[in-house]
């Protein structure tokens, strides 16, 4: 009996003892959360989890949860005339032509993010690989002095082999090469097939961004490095959201039109390439290690002629959501007309509220979606288009090929381009680039490619979405939980 009595109370005195660890716990975590999370919702959501799920809450928020990329570019402070700061005088004569609205959106803009717009820019969309990749091939067949590429996907197939050939040729030509890949868009079952060939090139580095190491780089898993930039002799860039795959070229539909992508990029000449570049010098900083300086940014602009146009880094190491601040600035700008293309549209309420409003106070809104996705998260977005329709947004869906275009249009003015979906993912976690330009030309080729589209979608209906199945909405709404905070 003593030995039960014993037992018991030693028992009672380690659960004590593992209790009194737990809420130590719970609550040094908790503390960590409201001191470093700004969304509430996320708040809310790590507290929760930490407190009714013992110890594995916790560990869950110390590995998913924690930003821990710090970059030692962004340490090192380095010196940049690229962001020139405004006034409101500069304002009025360097954008005398524009409204009101938007002179205000330029000062907006640059409070969130201080780079400066640069003129004598020229922007070509091109559409696919079969029009861009020709393009980019040849220019880095040309390359002299350096070629960079940053992409989250780089296959090895019969269309990247072309690349590999163009390296070859511009590293006799005395160019110097650097590429990045992500480790996750490039990844596959027996590693990045892509890479044994890069290292096969002599004269060519190339950077992995995280790679993954499991269990130490579990907390990576989310923050990817989703940018697409390519930039030759400084003098030539190519600026998007196309991947480098053969399925992004449409003449492989007949074979394969289950992988094939719909998809656009911009040819870029102009000052707003030493934008990019740097961009790519830190992205590679932090990926090797190793300091870099791109040409680029010795090159002399004097043609003023061109566009005005800024790039916009954005990523889990800033201090605020870039992009989509800039997003929410654009609408809430807007006067006539928001065109939204986008593969993924899974925002946040602001956005969502923000799109509603505009169309309430007589905004034209039109959002084009591919109908079927390469991700089955994506569905969620459904769950969020009966507001929209109800308010007079307009959503189309797109049939396959797979539409990965990413366009956002205000006022057949104002063009915003480059990597970042709208969801918040890319908001949030992804580092993205975008670009901001101020083009009615470009704005206008870019509304006919979203006309072109529109011809060939289907218009959502409010009947459409009251018919969903009870099944379905709660799919929707389950996928929706399964968005990433951060």
């Amino acid at each position: 009996m003593p030995n039960i009595l014993l037992n018991f109370i030693k028992f009672n005195f380690q659960s004590l003892i593992l209790a009194i660890f737990y809420l130590a716990l719970a609550i040094g975590t908790s503390i960590h959360i409201l001191l470093h999370k700004d969304d509430i919702k996320s708040s809310i959501g790590w507290i929760a989890l930490v407190f009714l799920s013992p110890f594995i809450g916790t560990i869950l928020y110390i590995f998913l949860g924690i930003n821990r990329v710090k970059r030692k570019s962004l340490k090192l402070k380095r010196v940049t005339n690229l962001n020139e700061s405004y006034s409101h005088t500069l304002i009025n004569d360097i954008f005398e032509n524009l409204p009101v609205n938007y002179k205000q959106f330029i000062t907006f803009g640059h409070k969130v993010y201080t780079q400066s717009f640069v003129f004598g820019n020229f922007i070509k969309p091109l559409q696919n690989g079969s029009q861009a990749y020709p393009e980019m091939i040849n220019a880095i067949k040309e390359a002299k002095k350096e070629v960079l590429i940053s992409s989250y996907i780089f296959d090895y197939d019969s269309e990247t082999e072309k690349f590999l050939d163009a390296f070859k040729i511009a590293t006799s030509n005395g160019a110097k090469i650097k590429v990045l890949i992500d480790a996750i868009g490039t990844l596959s079952i027996f590693g990045r097939s892509i890479e044994k060939k890069l290292k096969e090139i002599k004269g060519l580095e190339y950077g992995i961004f995280l790679p993954l190491k499991f269990p130490l780089t579990l907390p990576f898993v989310n923050l990817r490095n989703h940018r697409k930039i390519m930039i030759i002799d400084g003098k030539t860039a190519f600026f998007g959201g196309m991947n480098l795959s053969k399925n992004n070229c449409l003449i492989n539909l007949i074979n394969d039109n289950k992988n094939a992508i719909i998809d656009i990029t911009f040819k870029i000449n102009g000052p707003a390439i030493q934008q990019m570049a740097e961009i790519f010098e830190e992205d590679w900083e932090f990926v090797t290690e190793k300091k870099f300086n791109s040409i680029a940014k010795s090159i002399k602009y004097t043609n003023s002629k061109g566009l005005a146009a800024r790039v916009i880094p954005d990523g889990p190491d800033k201090k605020s959501n870039i992009i989509e601040l800039i997003a929410l600035g654009a609408i809430n700008a807007a006067i006539k007309k928001i065109l939204i293309i986008t593969p993924y549209f899974l925002p946040e309420r602001n956005i969502l509220i923000a799109l509603e409003m505009a169309a309430m106070k007589g905004v034209e809104v039109e959002i084009i979606l591919p109908k079927i996705h390469n991700s089955f998260i994506s569905k969620a977005s459904e769950a969020n288009f009966l507001n929209l329709i109800n308010c007079g947004v307009k959503i189309f869906r797109t049939f396959a090929p797979f539409d990965h275009s990413k366009i956002f249009v205000v006022d057949s003015e104002w063009v915003f381009v480059g990597s970042a979906n709208w969801d918040v993912r890319s908001f949030k976690l992804n580092f993205e680039s975008n670009i901001e330009i101020f083009s009615k030309s470009l704005a206008k080729k870019l509304e006919i490619i979203a006309k072109e589209k529109k011809e060939k979608a289907t218009l959502v209906t409010a009947e459409y979405c009251k018919n969903i199945s009870t099944l379905k909405k709660l799919r929707n709404n389950m996928y929706r939980l399964l968005t990433p905070y951060g």
